[in-house]
């Protein structure tokens, strides 16, 4: 019991290094221009292309832009499994707290066995939970939405930063 306590102190790592002021601010940026897309063409259209958890996307498509959960194909397909799985638990086993959590535990396996993972994504699951949408909801938002939030991220880290983004497909 006591090693298992001991444990909880962590390794006394070092704190990561902080962050230039130059990069904060284009990822801050990026974030910025990437959620104002999203909500003016959702206001345009008139359906929503925005997601709760493409806040937490766009941390990583602009703050980290060369690590993998941040590769188009992580957060396309991420957001993808990740909304196809909460809505199929919810419509195979309904809206209970045991399904919602059945579907979270799902979807961040699937991820993984794809080599799609996505952290934001994995909260997918319980937004789809607590709003109940139809199965659109893999059209609008999760998919147009991370299509949008894609190019986005394609163009403003290819402007402003001097490596390649994506780093692959």
């Amino acid at each position: 019991m006591f090693a298992f306590l001991r444990k909880l102190r962590g390794d006394d790592m070092p704190l990561p290094p902080k962050a230039d002021f130059r990069a904060a601010a284009l990822a801050g940026l990026g974030g910025f221009l990437a959620i104002a897309i999203l909500a003016f063409f959702s206001d345009i259209y008139t359906t929503s292309l925005l997601l709760g958890s493409f806040g937490a996307s766009c941390v990583l498509v602009f703050g980290y832009p060369d690590v993998p959960f941040s590769q188009p194909r992580n957060v396309l397909l991420g957001h993808l499994i990740s909304s196809a799985t909460g809505l199929a638990f919810m419509a195979l086993l309904g809206p209970h707290w045991w399904t919602a959590a059945c579907a979270v535990g799902a979807a961040i396996a699937l991820m993984m066995l794809t080599r799609t993972v996505h952290p934001p994504a994995g909260s997918n699951p319980v937004i789809i939970f607590l709003a109940q949408p139809s199965w659109g909801f893999l059209l609008f938002p999760t998919l147009a939405g991370a299509c949008l939030l894609i190019a986005v991220a394609l163009i403003y880290n290819n402007a402003t930063r001097a490596d390649r983004y994506p780093k692959y497909w």
